[in-house]
């Protein structure tokens, strides 16, 4: 891929001081993220600090907004609600299982799911963090034998953030399958045997799911009936996500495909600089943005819709995890826990 000169200035950096894997999250004016070393931070779109509270142990996975608060959690199983304006902590829960998936949140911001490492469900008041359900972890699909052990986590690592749309919770548990639930319940709506999920995404009523082997799926909310399906013979590296009239996926050893949402026919493949780990992003409003997992961290803007390489600009580490647009601004968070923010101008014509 040819590297043009890239049409952007730098908007600033900050260090978090610890390496992170969590993602970034928007807010009205800026970002949040969590770090190995146990801090969940806010950032202003200038990259100044709002607020900094250290939670004592690693997180892992991204903090989420809810309302006026922000819900984040740690490897050793502490949940912890925080004022988004001050980060001041309005309550906490402790000896839950470690959160290793990121949670999702009601368009209401009454209730946050969490998906535990061994395939359990909860859904937990935002207001006080009182359970409102709890749906431990299923049996897998045709199976007689028990569910995963409590506490063990699932084959394959963490499940992937779940997707809530048209009023039904959709979570991936590993070789438990795919599982639709109700969200004021827990009750189940339907399941699956779609194992090993890399990653999900939604539009309208209609549910996409891609697998490490490289099977991707158009499923109906409703029902979990097959839409269209799709394989990608190398593998998929990364979670799909919409954009630009396509679903894109990291495809192995280091591309990007895109397919198209209502048929599942391929319409676009492009070859990386290094892996694509984590979700494509819009800038500037046809321009692809698309963070790799190299350690120069390259991110490519693509421009549509010939998907032409339009800039690449080096980060110089790791990106594994979605960017943040804001205007403009384009957010990355890196692996070594940076913050850097680009100012996009619009790109001439190639």
């Amino acid at each position: 891929m040819a590297c043009q000169r890239a049409p952007v200035d730098t908007a600033f950096q900050f260090s978090s001081d610890a390496s992170s894997r969590t993602g970034l999250t928007a807010v009205a004016d800026g970002v949040l993220l969590g770090n190995e070393a146990g801090a969940v931070l806010r950032l202003d779109r200038d990259g100044r600090p709002v607020w900094r509270v250290s939670l004592g142990r690693e997180v892992a996975v991204a903090p989420v907004e809810a309302g006026s608060a922000v819900i984040a959690g740690t490897v050793v199983g502490d949940v912890v609600c925080l004022a988004l304006e001050d980060g001041k902590e309005r309550w906490r829960l402790g000896g839950e299982p470690p959160l290793l998936t990121p949670p999702v949140v009601d368009e209401a911001h009454h209730s946050v799911f969490l998906v535990a490492p061994d395939g359990a469900v909860r859904a937990l008041a935002t207001d006080s963090g009182q359970v409102r359900w709890k749906r431990p972890a299923p049996k897998p699909p045709g199976s007689a034998a028990p569910g995963p052990v409590p506490g063990a986590p699932l084959e394959g690592g963490a499940p992937p953030a779940p997707v809530l749309v048209e009023g039904v919770l959709v979570v991936a548990l590993g070789t438990s399958g795919l599982w639709a639930l109700e969200p004021e319940t827990g009750a189940p709506r339907w399941s699956l045997p779609v194992t090993d999920v890399v990653g999900l995404d939604s539009e309208r009523d209609t549910i996409f799911v891609a697998t490490r082997a490289g099977r991707v799926l158009a499923l109906s909310v409703k029902d979990g009936s097959t839409r269209w399906e799709q394989r990608l013979a190398d593998g998929v590296t990364g979670p799909p996500a919409r954009a630009l009239g396509a679903l894109w996926l990291g495809a192995g050893p280091s591309s990007l495909v895109g397919l198209s949402t209502s048929e599942g026919r391929e319409v676009a493949r492009v070859v990386l600089p290094s892996p694509l780990l984590g979700r494509v992003q819009v800038g500037l409003e046809d321009l692809l943005l698309v963070p790799t997992s190299g350690r120069e961290g390259q991110l490519v803007a693509l421009r549509a819709p010939g998907w032409t390489p339009a800039f690449t600009v080096r980060a110089d580490t790791s990106l594994r995890t979605r960017p943040v647009v804001r205007g403009p601004l384009v957010f990355v968070l890196g692996l070594d826990g940076r913050v850097l923010a680009w100012r996009l101008r619009v790109p001439p014509p190639s």
